[in-house]
């Protein structure tokens, strides 16, 4: 189970961080950042299972591609600033983390328009 090693990969990590805090403040928080890198990394690698499930979809219904590209397009951001804006908050810089969280915002908002430009013109042509 692919959780399992995650959760004892993050619990040892912590475990590993809190005497550094005591002694090297800044160790531990590299640490903590390496640690993760590597859970990122592995959820990197199960996109691809997504992505994989999403285009057998795409091959089932008449889907444009061009949906989801954008729907990808989204996870990504999504997962990048949210992984950013922690490792950000953890090091104490939650000014940081915020502008990253609302330019993710705005990226998906700006993403999403011509998703939303053609539910409107569909919803235009029924009436």
């Amino acid at each position: 189970m692919d959780i399992m090693k995650i959760a004892i990969l993050g619990i040892v990590g912590v475990l590993l961080a809190i005497p550094l805090k005591v002694h090297k403040a800044e160790y531990a928080m590299f640490l903590s950042m390496a640690v993760c890198i590597c859970i990122f990394v592995y959820i990197i690698s199960k996109i691809q299972i997504i992505y994989n499930y999403l285009n057998s979809l795409k091959n089932l219904l008449p889907i444009d591609g061009k949906y989801i590209a954008v729907i990808l397009k989204m996870i990504g951001i999504t997962y990048i600033s949210e992984f950013s804006a922690s490792l950000c908050k953890d090091a104490g810089y939650g000014a940081i983390a915020t502008q990253i969280e609302l330019f993710a915002k705005l990226s998906i908002l700006l993403i999403s328009m011509p998703v939303l430009m053609a539910f409107v013109e569909m919803i235009g042509e029924f009436l």
